[in-house]
């Protein structure tokens, strides 16, 4: 197993500890900024993970499976936590969730038909912002001007994961019309 998989694998170890210390109140908010810590190091071995197997052309059919699985368990675990603790609001998550399904189940009906499908950059956006999003909802600020940009993510991430749906069935249609 190379590298960037194993970072990959690891991004996905965290989340059960990153889950716990969020919705963890014995040690206050010092349990929100563990959280955080455990996040942000998940979101940069999402960073490393893609840029080493590109430098080194280590991409392989595992990780083409198992990294954009680890960045929806990621983000949506963070975002069903947000919810349950009142943060964010759930008609946000379910859109976002149902995105990552409709793009998922997209994907399989293309790999049946011998077609794979990158990341376009909408969707990289898309993830960018909604990791910046929970980063953004797991610090425990409640300044005015915190709160504003706490939404002004949320609304981001949300039209990006909208723009990025329309986008990849856009531009991958003709899979769509070959299933008809």
């Amino acid at each position: 197993m190379n590298l960037p998989n194993k970072l990959t694998l690891l991004r996905i170890f965290m989340i059960p500890f990153f889950v716990f210390f969020l919705l963890t109140d014995r040690w206050g908010d010092l349990s929100d900024y563990f959280a955080l810590a455990i996040f942000i190091l998940a979101c940069l071995t999402d960073l490393a993970d893609g840029k080493i197997a590109r430098k080194y052309n280590l991409i392989t059919n595992f990780g083409k499976f198992a990294d954009p699985l680890a960045d929806k368990l990621l983000v949506c675990s963070a975002m069903i936590c947000l919810v349950a603790m009142g943060r964010l609001s759930c008609v946000v998550v379910i859109v976002i969730i149902c995105r990552e399904f409709i793009i998922s189940g997209f994907r399989l009906v293309a790999s049946d038909n011998g077609v794979v499908i990158a990341a376009s950059y909408w969707g990289k956006f898309k993830t960018t912002f909604q990791m910046l999003m929970v980063i953004a909802l797991c610090l425990p600020f409640y300044h005015p001007y915190f709160v504003l940009l706490q939404q002004v993510l949320v609304w981001i991430a949300l039209i990006l994961t909208i723009v990025s749906l329309v986008d990849y069935l856009w531009k991958n249609k003709a899979v769509l019309k070959e299933q008809s």
